[in-house]
């Protein structure tokens, strides 16, 4: 649990952008983790709970109804301080949020949590071909939005 309860807990939060929700995610993968210990491979125990948070995670956001399409984001949003600069990290935070649910997490999980494509492949139920068009598509719509003048000044 040590071991990979931050990152787990960064991916999740990464995605709803809810400390409660994402707590209580992270929380429900390490019960059914415990629950289906026996049934688990230890070499695979970081992949089978980033899939289960994964899964969970989706599971909320539909009961939830927070999915949100690129074409719903409301651009005039503005997303600086006012009178000042909001730095790159919060203008990267935005733009994370603007990408399609599955972009979002295929690139977090690959660039924030060093997975390889295989491996998040089997998290997201996607053959590693798909996560790599998925991953090159997130990056696409962030250098175009990050691109933007306007966006970061």
């Amino acid at each position: 649990m040590d071991r990979h309860a931050d990152g787990v807990y960064r991916f999740v939060l990464h995605n709803v952008r809810d400390k409660e929700l994402a707590r209580d995610i992270v929380q429900d993968s390490f019960e059914k983790m415990w629950i289906n210990k026996d049934n688990i491979i230890c070499a695979k125990s970081k992949s089978w709970l980033f899939t289960t948070a994964y899964h969970g995670m989706l599971d909320r956001l539909k009961r939830e109804k927070r999915f949100g399409e690129w074409n719903e984001v409301d651009e005039q949003r503005i997303i600086h301080e006012p009178g000042g600069y909001a730095g790159l990290r919060e203008i990267l935070r935005e733009a994370l949020q603007r990408l399609p649910e599955v972009q979002r997490s295929v690139l977090l999980l690959r660039d924030y949590e060093g997975y390889s494509y295989e491996e998040i492949g089997e998290i997201t139920s996607l053959n590693a071909s798909q996560v790599k068009v998925y991953i090159y598509r997130a990056r696409m719509t962030l250098k175009q939005y990050i691109g933007k003048l306007e966006n970061v000044i």
